[in-house]
């Protein structure tokens, strides 16, 4: 008699196998359902301590009763901590949508507010459906940095009355044309309370030594609060402080009330201001807990879908509106958490603190709650953004989102910011200079700049200058042309050679890309798309110019050297001298060192669409990365690591390997006892990836959900993975690993696919390389990775 024995089934989540359930073995014990490690409890008090003030003066700025903000404080951390999918973030009310709900209060009242939140609530559930998440992260960040300066700039203005002890306008011009007055009658207790306040909040960071060290632990915003008002209770100030009432006359959401475009519009504003922000931060935590192997990736939908159900909830309950907050999600990730159990312990605190601390929440002086939410509104007027935005010469987006913020309001400035980002990336598009001249009976046509169809009619005007039966030489000095331009001057070819004409195509280095007539099969296919392609056309029998047969007749390989630095100094050299005076006076400030081979069709720059000042590129033969250490280290590499971590401190490390690589061929082929030459000497650093291929104990690497297609191609998959544990051994990496200031990534590419994957972060040591897909066009396509810096103070 046989026995059925069960077949083993895949989890696609995991990619692990199940146990077979065998007859006799004895039953697996009830799962744990809810277990919260030490970790996650310090960090949901550590996080906890920081948002309930900070949710009680959001609350103060926005007029809203301050109930409100710990009601949003607390459904941000149980709902949207619960059923959002980015693990670590912490929502609740932000400080970026303070001036929104502020103007919904003025306009509306507060129990329509609630009901605007309810119906945001629902938009995100919508957009959640639709999965189109990730398509807000095409909003430029200079248009995200300019509105939360904007909003930023509001709050500080308006806070600063309380701060003075008076009482803030409906406006920032209305704000700042009271100020004059309200600085002529200045409250004394309310000022040194809120002086207090801030020096609190500004020293606490800085306490030197290791007991300075141990303090910092207690949230500096907790510790300005709580200092302030012990101050003003021991003083005996008579302050506005805050007022709780019962719960039982707290006000809920009501039917709206308002003109129907009005509450359409509010709705959508919030709606964007919250999702955007939400969305940014969950892609800041990713970046923020890159190096950690206890942490999945936030999925952007599922994110969408839990800030929506948050605000349906906190807008039910007369709560104000939920979004991701920055400093409470980078406070999260620091303290240690580990899953999204922290950021609902935090929700559960400020439950227990609305109902058990009233009476010490009341002690607090509005005047330090002020002083608080001041701090936080010119941090978010970051330096660090207005130097990115700068240095991507976006600042005309960034300043006019700004002030459209603070002069009309938080949606009108996010549109005009939006147009002018649009105008300046089409300027961007247009600004492709072409010319004609003459020299030496040749007639050249130079075009600098992307060749798209809004540049198609100068192109045919530049080229039916050309006189009929002309030598013509078109220099291509670009690195895109779209098929309505490729068109345009393939016609325009084929009749000037019809005409007895000649056409030369030639790249950005002056090599040629000639383009025949004719494109039979025995003719030469050659494409003008590429000008860095440095492609000779041959024909099958025939040697013609251009051919290797030529080149070598002319003379040496200097000659083409010359004449690529030539071409560089006429044609490059004056489009990117302003720039690189640029870099020349700030130094370099590279956002990653790109470790990789030295093969030389590995072209760093255009596989990463990167310029000058962007990567730290080092290479060497087999991208490996030597183990410190006195007899196994390598000074060259291991110093190019400590100067790019701690001198120009990058933000990320890239060992990127590329398929065929002769480096791993070699390492296969090597015999470990044989004569050391110098090649041999240096492979011995990749001895370790080759014993971690061949383990058969070890699964194989995967690319793109395939097996490798050889032991070559599985070498340098695994190869990258095993540079990447030895660069966590240098001691330089190990630390901002720790300090959470750096994060690595394990690339490959595929030569003869010119296909680049990254190994995923959920598993890095599986082995998982993902495809990276995009669009060619002449935008820029999305970061299928995610990589968007976000760093809000809110």
């Amino acid at each position: 008699m046989s026995a059925c024995v069960p077949t083993p089934t895949t989890d696609p989540d995991s990619n692990r196998t199940e146990r077979d359930h065998r007859p006799h073995s004895p039953p697996e014990g009830p799962r744990r359902r809810f277990h919260v490690s030490a970790a996650d409890l310090s960090a949901s008090i550590a996080v906890f301590l920081i948002a309930l003030p900070l949710s009680l003066g959001i609350a103060l700025a926005t007029d809203a009763p301050l109930q409100a903000g710990l009601v949003a404080a607390a459904v941000g951390g149980i709902v949207a901590g619960r059923l959002g999918g980015s693990p670590l973030q912490v929502s609740g009310p932000a400080a970026g949508l303070t001036v929104v709900t502020a103007d919904l209060i003025h306009q509306y009242g507060w129990r329509t507010t609630c009901a605007i939140t309810v119906f945001a609530g629902l938009s995100q559930l919508g957009l959640a459906h639709l999965r189109v998440a990730r398509s807000a992260l095409a909003v430029s960040p200079a248009i995200v940095h300019g509105m939360l300066a904007g909003i930023g700039v509001t709050i500080a203005v308006a806070q600063l009355h309380i701060v003075l002890g008076g009482t803030p306008q409906s406006s920032v011009s209305a704000n700042l044309g009271a100020l004059p007055a309200q600085l002529a009658h200045v409250h004394p207790a309310a000022l040194s309370v809120s002086v207090l306040t801030l020096v609190l909040l500004l020293a606490w960071p800085r306490l030197p030594g290791p007991v300075g060290r141990q303090l910092r632990m207690i949230p500096a915003a907790l510790v300005a609060v709580a200092g302030a008002t012990a101050a003003a209770a021991v003083a005996a100030l008579s302050l506005p402080k805050v007022e709780l009432p019962s719960w039982r006359s707290h006000a809920l959401a009501g039917v709206p009330d308002g003109p129907v475009l009005g509450l359409v519009a509010a709705v959508l504003t919030t709606t964007l201001v919250c999702s955007v922000q939400s969305l940014l931060g969950a892609v800041a935590m990713d970046k923020l807990a890159a190096g950690r192997t206890d942490v999945r990736r936030s999925d952007l939908d599922r994110e969408l879908r839990g800030q929506g159900a948050a605000n349906v909830v906190s807008g039910v309950l007369g709560g104000l509106p939920i979004a991701g907050v920055a400093v409470r999600s980078t406070a999260n990730v620091r303290a240690g958490a580990t899953s999204r159990n922290s950021t609902m312990l935090h929700g559960v605190w400020v439950v227990a603190a609305t109902l058990l601390m009233v009476p010490v929440l009341e002690l607090i002086p509005l005047a330090s709650l002020a002083a608080l939410v001041m701090a936080v509104g010119i941090q978010m007027v970051s330096l660090h953004h207005i130097r990115t935005v700068t240095r991507h010469r976006e600042v005309l987006v960034y300043t006019v989102t700004t002030l459209g913020v603070v002069v009309f309001g938080v949606l009108e400035g996010v549109a005009l910011g939006i147009a002018v980002a649009v105008g300046v990336a089409l300027h961007r598009l247009t600004r492709t200079r072409i010319t004609h001249d003459e020299r030496d009976g040749v007639h050249h046509v130079h075009v600098r700049g992307q060749l798209t169809f809004l540049a198609v009619p100068r192109l045919s005007r530049a080229l039916h200058q050309v006189p009929v039966g002309a030598a013509t030489v078109v220099e291509l000095d670009g690195s895109f042309m779209d098929h309505a331009a490729y068109e345009s001057l393939q016609d325009w070819q084929h009749a000037h050679h019809a005409r007895g004409g000649t056409v030369e195509i030639t790249g950005r280095a002056g090599t040629r890309i000639a383009e025949p007539a004719s494109t039979s099969a025995a003719g030469c296919r050659c494409r003008p798309w590429t000008p860095w392609r440095n492609h000779q056309c041959e024909a099958p029998d025939t040697p013609t110019a251009g051919t290797p047969q030529e080149e070598a007749a002319e003379g040496p390989r200097g000659h083409q050297l010359a004449r690529g630095i030539s071409a560089f100094q006429r044609n490059t050299a004056p489009l990117v001298r302003g720039e690189l005076a640029r870099l020349a006076r700030e130094g370099q400030q590279p956002s990653q060192l790109f470790l990789t081979c030295a093969d030389s069709r590995l072209v760093t720059s255009m596989i990463t669409s990167s310029g000058p000042g962007d990567l730290f590129v080092v290479r060497n033969v087999g991208n490996l990365v030597p183990l410190p250490g006195e007899e196994s280290g390598d000074d060259s590499v291991a110093a190019a690591i400590e100067y790019a971590v701690d001198v120009l401190k990058v933000r990320s490390i890239t060992v990127c390997g590329h398929s065929g690589c002769g480096a791993m061929q070699a390492l296969l082929k090597t015999d470990p006892h044989g004569a050391q030459t110098p090649l041999k000497r240096w492979l011995r650093h990749g001895r370790p990836s080759l014993e971690r291929a061949t383990d058969k104990n070890r699964p194989w690497a995967r690319l793109a959900g395939r097996e490798p297609a050889d032991a070559i191609e599985q070498l340098c998959l695994t190869n990258i993975i095993q540079q990447l544990e030895h660069l966590r051994a240098h001691d330089s990496v190990a630390r901002a690993l720790r300090e959470g200031v750096l994060e690595l990534h394990g690339m490959y590419f595929h030569v003869g696919e010119a296909q680049a994957y990254l190994l995923t972060e959920a598993a890095p040591e599986s082995g998982v390389f993902d495809q990276v897909t995009g669009t060619i066009g002449p935008s820029e396509p999305a970061d299928p990775t995610g990589t968007v810096l976000y760093d809000t103070r809110a």
